[in-house]
């Protein structure tokens, strides 16, 4: 049987940092399935799902941790895999506005008082081409839970971003 492991990588931005990581979950029969890797102010981060036999779980995990001495931190979680039994609802969440400090905490705490889940979210901040700054942009795939106001929701993030200033798309 397999088990699922996330890791969380951070390093050193420098060439091979994936293949150091590939090599060692190939090596104890692991099959990587899912991740998202990126270079952010010169460090590789990046977080990935692999499916482990059970049985070389152990040596597996002590290998990645012994990673370190190679300048790569690696953070592992077994997963437990349990299916959640609330029904949800996909929604995307498009935000563009002027970069300031607080957009992305005020608008995480309108979906947490619905009970949303972010389940992927992607920023960034880039330089606004006309009149200077920088904007911030926001892509966020969120789970609604069924039995949401979803109407209230969608009131508050539009009362949220005439507040910031900033323009917001959600939508099924």
């Amino acid at each position: 049987m397999n088990t699922s492991i996330v890791l969380t990588i951070i390093a050193d931005d420098q060439p091979g940092v994936i293949e150091i990581v590939s090599k060692t979950l190939r090596k104890h029969d692991g099959n990587w399935t899912q991740s998202s890797m990126s270079t952010l102010a010169g460090q590789f981060a990046g977080i990935l799902l692999a499916y482990v036999p059970d049985d070389k779980m152990a040596a597996c995990l002590a290998e990645l941790h012994g990673l370190e001495s190679e300048g790569l931190r690696i953070i592992t979680h077994v997963g437990d895999e349990q299916a959640t039994t609330e029904k949800t609802h996909e929604y995307t969440l498009k935000l563009v506005g002027n970069d300031r400090p607080g957009i992305v905490h005020e608008v995480t705490s309108v979906l947490a008082a619905h009970k949303v889940s972010v389940h992927k979210l992607e920023t960034k901040v880039e330089s606004a081409s006309m009149g200077g700054g920088e904007l911030f942009k926001a892509w966020a795939q969120l789970l609604v839970p069924a039995g949401a106001d979803v109407d209230a929701l969608e009131r508050e993030l539009e009362d949220l971003a005439n507040d910031l200033m900033v323009d917001l798309q959600f939508e099924k």
